[in-house]
């Protein structure tokens, strides 16, 4: 059993990986210094704050001259790959999309790989031979897609858009998984505020075409007299046991 909130305060918008029996989860933190709190567990309930991926000037210009509230940091995503872990993240005040990556996760973390998309929210999927994928937030709205290469930067293939939601405002917040022989693509959409809302598709193939589910929106507290409202934004992680499971702000 357990009682929700299970990082209380101002940590929205979280990500979360497993490496064997741990968890590691990031959130967004705007303008402030240092960026991108880091959290372990080892139940997805009990949570510690182990540090920062963004812990050095160099790395996090912040606070830039005329930098706004809400600004700086939106929506980064953490994986673990190939030995590495790694966190893409949008500084919307100064230099757009980038990767950092760490051999531990409490450190220390990379400067910026810059990488030449416009958008936000920005998630990482890789492909069993290696192919990295990166979803995003299309200036233009829905969901666009891009093939990366995220240690050297480069765009390799896109962007392109792939899936719009189930008809609701603003998409974006996108997670790429492979799960067996299905590509699931989760995203928020409705809006941040009492129309918030969780939504997934499936597909063959990274570059689509995407199905949405039938019972879209998966999660949504809109229209109920709920006492928390607002929620959305969601990633999911596999257990060790085979369940899954969603955190969300």
């Amino acid at each position: 059993m357990y009682d929700n909130p299970v990082i209380s305060g101002f940590h929205p918008d979280p990500s979360v990986c497993r490496v064997g029996d741990d968890y590691y989860l990031v959130c967004s933190s705007f303008e402030y210094f240092p960026g991108l709190p880091l959290f372990h567990s080892k139940d997805l309930v009990h949570w510690e704050h182990i540090g920062n991926v963004l812990d050095r000037p160099g790395q996090l210009p912040l606070p830039l001259p005329g930098a706004k509230a809400s600004g700086g940091l939106y929506a980064p995503t953490i994986r673990h790959h190939d030995g590495r872990y790694w966190v893409i993240n949008t500084n919307v005040d100064g230099g757009g999309n980038f990767v950092v990556s760490a051999e531990r996760p409490e450190g220390p973390w990379s400067d910026p790989v810059w990488i030449d998309l416009s958008g936000i929210d920005p998630d990482l999927a890789w492909e069993e031979d290696g192919t990295c994928w990166c979803a995003f937030s299309g200036p233009e709205g829905g969901i666009n897609m891009a093939r990366i290469d995220p240690v050297k930067g480069e765009v390799l293939e896109g962007s392109f858009g792939t899936w719009s939601g189930s008809g609701l405002k603003y998409p974006e917040a996108p997670h790429l998984y492979r799960i067996g022989d299905w590509w699931y693509l989760l995203i928020a959409e409705g809006g941040t505020e009492r129309g918030h809302s969780v939504s997934i598709a499936r597909s063959r193939s990274p570059r689509g075409p995407w199905e949405g589910a039938p019972a879209n929106p998966l999660l949504s507290h809109s229209g109920t007299a709920r006492s928390i409202q607002n929620t959305g934004h969601a990633d999911l992680v596999e257990a060790p046991d085979g369940s899954w499971w969603m955190v969300l702000l």
